[in-house]
């Protein structure tokens, strides 16, 4: 048996997956990342390193289109799954492997090739002391770690943003009730709902953000801890069960000097100006930088997790959803957080933009229910 051969037999009994998830799908989105840990299969960050595509949702016409590239992009032998509720999740994965077994028996039945390399850089003169051309690169709508639907298109002058065009997932029809925010709405239709259970979904919520800021800082086993509490909690689990482990990440975290060295002055927003923009919640309260942002996350995580067993009504009006509260006009709090991305965006080095865009991570479910078609900022 070849090298080919092998590597694709390795493929199908483990292969990474990228996970395509839509806006308006959160709960398709977090059941899929949890089978994914269950099962011990990696998660692919592009579709070059992936042999599954697994959509997460219902794409509309727009993300079809997007959906489609990351597909051609992908090399064979590979699969194409969807779910579109959650628990459609791990019958799409047992379909997958089975087509990827597929795949692997009609390529050995082929002459054996070399996997597929990637085209070597071109050499170009030395830009020093010349006018830097000005490059225009989108990120989104579908990108790992990146709020579903979600597009930014920036304008480079070397590695740093001149200019960043935000536009919104599309609006989904008919308008989901955001996962995140579901105790509020309920609360809000006359339901009784705890503010114990609210903070059991607001901290949950935080560490989803969390893991996901994590991940895109290069933090991968501190990301998985986040994500297993926000399973843990979504799954009921106790105070006695969590809080010890979340206060070990919290340390763990906020101490870390390479992390707060690595973003330190990245994407600064002051409360006067968080204000201003309409944007409350933990952005406005950290009052600085990404490293600020996730500071809050953490302890306001802790402060949650001390509530879990509030029986007290939860008041919509007065307990903050996990990124703040609707305006007076009952935009969702999402809106102000995409809204402000094209003025943290320019001016920072490219490298930083993922790391700005975590720190805020607008709710694509709550942007797809309100959004208008056009560019923000």
């Amino acid at each position: 048996m070849d090298l080919t051969a092998l590597l694709l037999r390795a493929a199908a009994a483990r292969p990474r997956v990228l996970l395509a998830a839509m806006p308006a799908a959160v709960r398709v989105r977090l059941a899929a990342e949890r089978e994914l840990r269950l099962r011990d299969l990696p998660e692919a960050v592009t579709p070059a390193d992936a042999d599954v595509l697994l959509i997460a949702g219902t794409p509309g016409p727009e993300l079809d289109r997007a959906v489609d590239r990351l597909w051609q992009d992908m090399p064979e032998p590979r699969a194409r799954v969807s779910a579109s509720r959650a628990q459609d999740v791990a019958g799409a994965l047992d379909a997958a492997c089975a087509q990827l077994a597929e795949g692997r028996t009609r390529h050995e039945r082929r002459s054996a090739s070399a996997p597929p390399g990637r085209p070597m850089a071109e050499r170009g003169p030395d830009r020093d002391g010349l006018t830097l051309d000005r490059l225009h690169i989108p990120l989104g709508p579908l990108l790992a770690d990146w709020p579903p639907g979600l597009t930014a298109r920036l304008t480079l002058q070397g590695d740093v943003v001149q200019e960043a065009d935000v536009r919104l997932p599309p609006p989904a029809a008919p308008p989901p009730v955001p996962f995140w925010a579901e105790p509020w709405r309920r609360a809000a239709a006359g339901e009784r709902i705890t503010a114990g259970a609210a903070a059991r979904r607001r901290a949950a919520a935080r560490l989803d953000s969390l893991g996901r800021f994590l991940s895109v800082a290069g933090w991968p086993a501190a990301a998985l801890a986040a994500r297993r509490l926000r399973d843990d909690l979504l799954g009921d689990a106790a105070t006695a069960a969590v809080r010890p482990r979340a206060a070990r990440l919290a340390r763990r975290v906020g101490r870390s000097r390479i992390l707060t060295r690595l973003t330190r002055g990245i994407g600064p927003l002051t409360a006067v100006e968080a204000a201003a923009a309409g944007i409350t919640g933990p952005a406005a309260r950290a009052d600085g930088d990404v490293p600020a942002r996730c500071r809050v996350w953490l302890a306001e995580t802790l402060d949650d997790l001390g509530r879990l067993d509030d029986d007290a009504p939860l008041d919509p009006g007065r307990d903050e959803e996990p990124r703040g509260l609707p305006d007076a006009s009952g935009r969702p709090p999402s809106d102000a957080l995409a809204a402000v991305l094209p003025r943290l965006l320019a001016g920072a080095e490219f490298a930083a933009a993922r790391l700005i865009v975590a720190s805020l991570d607008p709710d694509p479910e709550e942007l797809a229910a309100g959004a208008v078609e056009g560019a923000r900022g």
